[in-house]
């Protein structure tokens, strides 16, 4: 009962958080607008004049899209590092661990070599990320055997990873050095700032539904640790159970990194930030991750486009955030727990 009370405390101070600083990320930037005048045009959009026409255009063109999408990328990040963390016993698992972000990464490079426009390259990553999953499975039923064991998959991961980092420093090098490759580098690095409507409508039921399927299988995964025989005399398929988190982590984190570029850090530490207060039952770290990682990434970004007049990647300052933390994590609490 008293981890229940905690969790409730948690998720209610999370909601009044991401609300306040949601508002907050609406006022904030290089051109500043006044709280009075964000709720005024949020709750009462009238005629619009002069620089009313401007505000309405930052606010519901560029920050709204923006703020939703650093909120649903951030949740669906975490809800994929709690999941794989859970699914392979491993702490340093993160939503990368098969090769996701590397094969979305080249198909967005593809794209930008090619010259294709926005939805083509978001298009390509999305591709890309999918077949990244789609290899690993391959390789690991070519290995023998009836099932795989996760050491197999999460080495055919590296595999894979490994092959499409590869190729996507083979794009790099082939790209043009004054046109191409800075587009290449600095979509790479991961950033908000060219999220669109389109975009976020693009990426948005993806993230959703990967994420409602591993919140809905949250139960199911504090059986992933059992034995097969154990699983079954509880009524768990641990195979389906597993196939549905690897889609669900998987097209999650493709469909972020089709718009948003790498972001990392994100599903590694938030995880581990929900099991340090809840402990290892999935029931609680997984809804924690989802509000803690959306309203994480969304305080990044405002501070990415605000501590500069040229907007800083967001994936330097989660690295630069989330290594120190990571490491305090690691000085209270004596090693990783899973």
């Amino acid at each position: 009962m008293h981890l229940r009370r905690r969790f409730t405390l948690w998720m209610t101070a999370m909601g009044a958080l991401i609300l306040i600083c949601a508002l907050m990320a609406l006022c904030m930037g290089q051109f500043h607008i006044a709280p009075a005048r964000v709720l005024r045009e949020l709750f009462s959009p009238g005629a619009a004049e002069g620089v009313k026409d401007n505000v309405r255009t930052t606010l519901f063109n560029i920050r709204i899209p923006r703020i939703c999408m650093a909120l649903i990328a951030g949740a669906g990040l975490a809800a994929s590092g709690a999941a794989f963390q859970s699914l392979f016993a491993n702490p340093l698992a993160t939503p990368d661990t098969l090769g996701v972000a590397n094969g979305a990464s080249f198909g967005a490079a593809l794209g930008i070599l090619l010259g294709g426009s926005a939805p083509v390259v978001q298009a390509l990553a999305l591709l890309f990320g999918v077949l990244a999953v789609v290899l690993v499975f391959a390789v690991t039923r070519g290995m023998g055997g009836r099932s795989p064991s996760l050491l197999m998959v999460i080495l055919a991961g590296m595999v894979i990873s490994s092959l499409f980092s590869a190729l996507v420093s083979l794009i790099k090098y082939v790209a043009d050095p004054q046109d191409v490759l800075p587009v290449i580098t600095f979509w790479l690095m991961g950033r908000f700032s060219g999220v669109t409507r389109r975009g976020l409508l693009l990426a948005l039921p993806l993230i959703a539904l990967g994420t409602l399927v591993i919140f809905l299988l949250r139960f199911r995964l504090n059986a992933l640790s059992l034995s097969e025989e154990e699983a079954k005399a509880l009524g768990v398929n641990l195979r389906r159970v597993r196939a549905l988190v690897i889609t669900a982590a998987a097209m999650t984190t493709a469909a972020v990194v089709s718009v948003c570029g790498v972001i990392g850090w994100v599903g590694l530490l938030i995880p581990h930030i929900a099991r340090m207060i809840f402990g290892n039952d999935n029931r609680f770290v997984v809804p924690a991750s989802i509000a803690a990682g959306g309203l994480f990434l969304l305080i990044v970004d405002t501070l990415a486009r605000c501590v500069n007049a040229a907007e800083v990647p967001v994936s330097i300052l989660t690295a630069v955030i989330g290594a120190p933390v990571f490491i305090l994590l690691l000085r209270k609490t004596g090693g990783l727990q899973t």
